[in-house]
């Protein structure tokens, strides 16, 4: 697949070598299941960050690394004091996270790199390829952080510190530990741009049978830790009458959550994915939960609602089991709206190449919705299997994946332009 412009000039992704760069990534935390755990800052992470650096090196690229650990792949323009086109996601997953989600975006914009090579084009902006720092929020429990930090969402000082789940270490060493604590500047910089492409994550592409989806934006989300404190006893010898069960509580809790979703038109979603009980013992009573709630909808206004209404919930059962509750914001982001420029070329792109596209909202989060408070931002999404993310048996058609990277291409040398 190739794109030739009125000017003449022409270039081609090659769909063989980005799916072969997805799949020697994959293999770097391969899971039983097919899927990958690649979590932030470990090992693994490390490794693929390696494999990542050594390609944009061999692609021609200038590398920097800067204070979040965001690596950054320049590809210099004939202007170049002009502010970079930038494209970009992330390399790290969930614990048994797919093949796809985040590394198809990073390694799409460097097959865009590959194939200007190929065709010996230089544009006029300079290019950027970026690997955000911990989109997923696995370890530290603050998704889309390094981003944030580029953004100004965050300062520096919160991002690098932020401890991990156990409270063993922060962001700011593992970094560190494993050679990513990089010393350029994280943001602070005009950018001309930012297109990010990535697996849809739902099945409305796949279900309508079109391949290129222009994101229009992503719905609202409020993130919680809820703590249920109530006390350890016998499992043997308390009568259950006298108990004050945090699991219990813990667990009415998340059904009634459940049940509020069904309360709304559109319907939100609610979701509780991370638990801890202490002491985790069969033996024992549970004397403390804390649970994550993660709330979305893509109207504020009545995410806001939702949320008062969850808050209330659990108040309410705490109070009816004789049960101690907090509950702590850890994470928000309001809907989010990209660029109309940028998606028209999305849409333009995809026109042009011949491919059947539709408006789409994301339901996920993304650094995209960072990155869109300080640059015009769009996302091209690619159907994926079923709409299955976040789990081993994700899985995207390479012919999805070479239209996606082709209409990154192209929208990103229309806006970069040409020498």
């Amino acid at each position: 697949m190739a794109v030739t412009d009125k000017a003449g000039w022409t270039a081609a992704i090659d769909g063989d070598r980005l799916w072969r760069s997805l799949m020697d990534m994959a293999r770097i935390g391969a899971t039983p299941g097919g899927g990958v755990g690649r979590v932030a800052l470990t090992d693994l992470d490390k490794a693929g960050r390696d494999l990542f650096v050594s390609w944009c090196k061999g692609a021609g690229l200038e590398v920097r690394i800067d204070r979040m650990g965001n690596i950054i792949g320049r590809r210099a323009g004939a202007d170049d004091g002009a502010p970079p086109v930038v494209t970009g996601s992330h390399l790290d997953s969930q614990p048994l996270g797919g093949r796809f989600d985040g590394a198809y975006g990073v390694l799409a914009g460097l097959e865009v790199v590959r194939a200007l090579n190929d065709a010996g084009l230089v544009t006029r902006a300079p290019l950027e390829i970026v690997n955000w720092t911990d989109e997923e929020g696995v370890r530290f429990a603050a998704g889309v952080v390094a981003s944030g930090v580029y953004a100004g969402r965050f300062d520096l000082d919160y991002g690098l510190n932020l401890a991990d789940r156990e409270g063993t270490t922060t962001l700011g060493r593992e970094l560190a530990r494993i050679g990513y604590d990089g010393d350029a500047l994280c943001g602070g910089y005009p950018i001309a741009a930012f297109f990010e492409a990535h697996i849809e994550q739902g099945p409305v592409l796949e279900h309508e049978g079109a391949t290129i989806g222009a994101v229009l934006g992503a719905q609202g989300q409020r993130c919680y830790a809820v703590t249920v404190t109530g006390e350890e006893g016998h499992a043997g010898t308390l009568p259950m009458a006298l108990r004050r069960d945090a699991m219990v509580g813990a667990a009415r809790m998340m059904d009634g959550l459940n049940r509020l979703a069904f309360e709304f038109e559109p319907t939100p979603v609610i979701t509780t994915g991370h638990v801890q009980v202490r002491p985790n013992s069969r033996n024992t009573v549970p004397g403390r939960v804390v649970f994550s709630i993660d709330a979305r909808h893509p109207d504020d206004g009545v995410l806001a609602e939702i949320c008062v209404k969850a808050l209330d919930l659990c108040h309410g059962v705490a109070a009816e089991g004789g049960l101690q509750v907090e509950i702590a914001e850890t994470s928000g982001r309001d809907t989010v709206t990209f660029d109309p420029d940028c998606i028209e070329a999305v849409r333009a792109a995809a026109a042009r190449l011949g491919l059947a596209c539709r408006d789409v909202y994301s339901g996920a989060g993304h650094d995209a919705c960072n990155i869109q408070r300080i640059a015009p931002t769009g996302m091209i999404f690619v159907p994926c299997k079923e709409g299955i993310s976040h789990n081993e048996r994700e899985a995207a058609a390479a012919g999805d994946l070479a239209a996606g990277c082709q209409v990154l291409l192209e929208v990103m040398v229309a806006r970069a332009g040409l020498a």
